[in-house]
């Protein structure tokens, strides 16, 4: 045991001596960054230095985190351009690289320092010519100022780094649909501005062990619709790869093994990223989107090099592909504004598969001496490369038929807020009307037991339609769809999608039955409502002779023939939100 300890100290020092020899011609480069994460303040310092140093350089204020502190973004321009409406005109594609949402996982926050000193050395010859560099450099920080050794248990270094929740304890790779945290708030006002091509959100991995130290998740080839998927699938991600593989840091894809706690070569399906993820929400608005994940068990100085070549590559193929990728996600937002139908709710399709090569470690399994149970190990002493089973397609289990307009009444500020945030363009009704309708009542749906994220979550949502006539009361709203941020629209607003604001619990009012009877007063009531109605009569005597509880509780015979008279209350269970299909 002490022999192996050794052992690999020393390959962690040899490692770290490697990359200080390797980086030694650029004299701007810092090699403490391969061996510990800066505190917050000296990361903004940095960037400061950075700005104040160098015309190609500006960090740029946005707003306030949830603690107070205000959220940087650097933007490095080869044509000394800061305007984004300039760059655009010049067809330069935007990348924007997302570090610290998690400040544990610090590769990307070291990576990111690393990059721009390489870029900028030499009087900045290597900042690519047709690609603006945008860098958060710390996006939760909070997180990043409550700094300590040990909340990443499984992680090989550095030696402190941040905490993975906000000053409100979120999760803020969580929050993009909901964002209930204000530095969310602030990145999405970043985010729309910037309208970026490219998304890449730096992580470092849990889970299986295996040979590679950088794995990649891509924006979901089938979620991001046909043009951009074959895009994503057939010319993104395979160059990326080969650019790694080029730099001598293989990159396997981000594993996900069908079985949880399970190894490899149990079968593994790609990572689905639902709009509550950053590459996820990217995918609404046509951005390609990537997470970086770097392996955890790897030392902290390999981990944050294969950050630093992935950057690089990711730069080296924008810059190739620049043009491309502009006239791919242009078409992509065409066919969003125009599109009819939306698929949401993707699950796997384990009709299809391919065997892919991988690299890992035979896994075993032994005697716990903590539980007496058997565990499952890896033997490093046993790496593999053979081909293993994957899934990589999703498919779509609802699709949603788009009306011409949503209308939304003014009452639900929370959900106006966010739609303007998002940058949804709203029409804000003049004087009092009415109109036919569709109108959900939400018929089934599954609750979480304990809150997640702060919310407790709604899930495998239901709803049944009718058409209705509803009135439009002055200063509501009409949503058009023919937008370029129609995708974002509706797997908010419709109930049903996986991370819909009715999801998240913001419609959870019209769950609860306001008016009720004393059930002395209503019998009489009750009785002639039978009385007047044939078929609801009918159907109370079925219910009492088929259902045996039924028929034997009073209350239950009452509130059924209460539920279907005109005295029940007509908004329980009424999605506010309705859509007009003319």
């Amino acid at each position: 045991m002490f022999d192996t300890m050794n052992k690999r100290l020393f390959c962690s020092l040899s490692l770290i001596l490697l990359l200080i020899l390797v980086h030694s011609s650029h004299a701007m480069e810092d090699s403490t960054l391969y061996r510990s994460t800066p505190s917050y303040r000296e990361i903004i310092e940095r960037y400061e230095r950075l700005d104040s140093s160098s015309p190609y350089a500006k960090l740029v204020p946005y707003g306030k985190t949830d603690g107070g502190n205000q959220l940087h973004l650097l933007v490095l321009s080869k044509n000394k351009i800061f305007e984004l409406k300039k760059l655009k005109e010049m067809g330069i594609l935007i990348l924007l690289i997302n570090n610290g949402i998690h400040p544990g996982e610090p590769d990307g926050i070291n990576a990111s320092l690393l990059l721009l000193e390489s870029l900028l050395e030499n009087d900045g010859k290597n900042i690519p010519q047709n690609v603006c560099i945008c860098i958060i450099p710390v996006m939760n920080v909070e997180g990043a100022l409550n700094r300590g050794c040990c909340s990443r248990v499984n992680q090989d270094g550095p030696p402190e780094y941040g905490f993975r929740g906000n000053d409100l304890n979120l999760d803020l790779n969580r929050d993009f649909i909901k964002a209930d945290s204000k530095n969310m708030i602030s990145w999405i006002q970043i985010f729309r501005e910037w309208d970026p091509d490219v998304l890449m959100d730096t992580h470092v991995s849990d889970g299986a062990d295996y040979q590679y130290s950088m794995t990649l998740i891509a924006s979901q080839p089938d979620k991001l619709y046909s043009t951009q998927g074959e895009y994503m699938k057939q010319v993104l991600s395979p160059a990326l790869f080969e650019k790694m593989k080029e730099k001598n840091e293989e990159m396997g894809p981000y594993i996900e093994t069908l079985t949880w706690n399970l190894p490899p070569d149990s079968g593994m399906k790609a990572f689905l990223e639902t709009p509550r993820y950053g590459s996820g929400y990217a995918a609404l608005f046509n951005t390609f989107g990537f997470i970086s994940e770097s392996h955890m068990l790897k030392p902290f100085a390999h981990r944050v090099k294969a950050t630093v070549d992935l950057l690089h590559s990711l730069i080296e193929v924008c810059e190739e592909n620049y043009t491309d990728i502009s006239n791919v996600r242009k078409k992509a937002r065409k066919e969003n504004v125009t599109r009819k139908t939306f698929p949401v709710n993707w699950e796997l399709d384990k009709s299809k598969f391919d065997m892919i090569p991988f690299k890992g470690y035979e896994h075993s399994y032994k005697k716990s001496e903590v539980t007496g149970m058997d565990r499952l190990y890896y033997d490093r002493t046993k790496p593999y490369e053979r081909n293993l089973l994957y899934y990589g397609n999703y498919i779509p289990q609802d699709s949603i038929v788009a009306p011409k307009y949503y209308f939304i009444p003014q009452a639900w500020e929370k959900v106006l807020d966010l739609l303007r945030l998002n940058g949804i363009s709203l029409i804000r009704l003049e004087q009092d009307s009415s109109c036919s309708a569709e109108v959900y009542y939400l018929d089934e749906y599954s609750t979480t037991e304990n809150p997640y994220e702060g919310h407790y979550v709604h899930s495998n949502t239901k709803v049944k339609k009718s058409t209705e006539i509803i009135q439009l009361r002055k200063g509501d709203f009409l949503i058009p769809l023919m937008q370029e941020g129609s995708r974002y629209i509706v797997e908010t607003l419709e109930p049903q999608s996986i991370d819909s604001y009715f999801n998240w619990g913001f419609f959870d009012g019209v769950l609860q039955q306001k008016e009720w009877f004393s059930a002395y007063a209503f019998e009489e009531l009750a009785s002639s409502i039978l009385m007047e109605n044939v078929q609801l009569k009918k159907d109370f005597d079925a219910l009492k002779n088929t259902d045996p509880s039924f028929a034997s509780n009073s209350f239950s015979q009452l509130y059924f023939i209460y539920k279907n008279s005109k005295y029940f209350e007509k908004g329980f269970k009424r999605y506010p939100i309705y859509r007009l299909m003319h």
